[in-house]
């Protein structure tokens, strides 16, 4: 089974969350590839590797990072593919990831980001998101989304 779902992130740092993400991915049966590259300090190799994406059989893009920001916005102009930006709380962020949600969620028309929560909650609703895109196409995964939602709701009302 190949990858169909790519996650980046800005900086090594950024795992310590995007890895919900992945973990999401994981648990509905959904291989990932995962990258750290930056929209500001590794331009060429961002292009290069979005590039790459479609003709390698990715059909969704989850993109996390903190302060300005720019990742999400940066893959979306270099690609066609569904984005999904999940915006983190950077070291030395404003208002607990505040920057890096309006740097993420403010993209000008023609563009679009789809946008979750900063932090862990954000990157594991990416995971999901990515998978209900692909769902779409795939009666399978649309199963196993329903059952993991029918399990989150038994949880609340087993309490």
């Amino acid at each position: 089974m190949s990858s169909r779902v790519a996650i980046v992130m800005g900086s090594a740092s950024d795992q310590a969350t995007m890895h919900f993400a992945a973990e999401t991915l994981e648990a509905l049966g959904i291989e990932a590839e995962t990258r750290v590259l930056s929209a500001h300090r590794t331009p060429d190799a961002l292009r290069e590797w979005v590039a790459s994406l479609q003709p390698r059989g990715i059909r969704v893009v989850i993109c996390g990072a903190g302060g300005a920001a720019h990742l999400a916005g940066a893959v979306a102009a270099l690609t066609t593919l569904p984005v999904i930006g999940v915006p983190l709380a950077a070291p030395n962020a404003i208002a607990g990831g505040l920057d890096a949600l309006l740097s993420t969620v403010q993209m000008p028309r023609g563009v679009p980001v789809a946008t979750v929560a900063v932090g862990d909650a954000g990157a594991a609703n990416a995971g999901i998101l990515a998978a209900e895109i692909l769902a779409v196409s795939d009666d399978a995964l649309a199963a196993r989304l329903r059952a993991m939602r029918d399990d989150m709701a038994a949880k609340v009302l087993a309490r």
